[in-house]
């Protein structure tokens, strides 16, 4: 059983600067696009500029 761990995603979408919340596994590119993917859908191709850390 992997350990989830909450991360922050920083990243821009459609140019705009953002941050959400996670549960991960790791800190992971593919696994901010994951996470992204299932709060933003189809528009997470719009997403660019990842950085992921720990959350505090």
């Amino acid at each position: 059983m992997t350990q989830t761990i909450k991360y922050v995603i920083k990243y821009k979408l459609e140019g705009q600067r953002r941050w959400d919340f996670a549960l991960m596994s790791d800190d992971s590119p593919e696994q901010a696009l994951q996470a992204l993917r299932k709060i933003h859908g189809e528009d997470v191709d719009k997403v660019s500029d990842i950085q992921v850390s720990k959350a505090l």
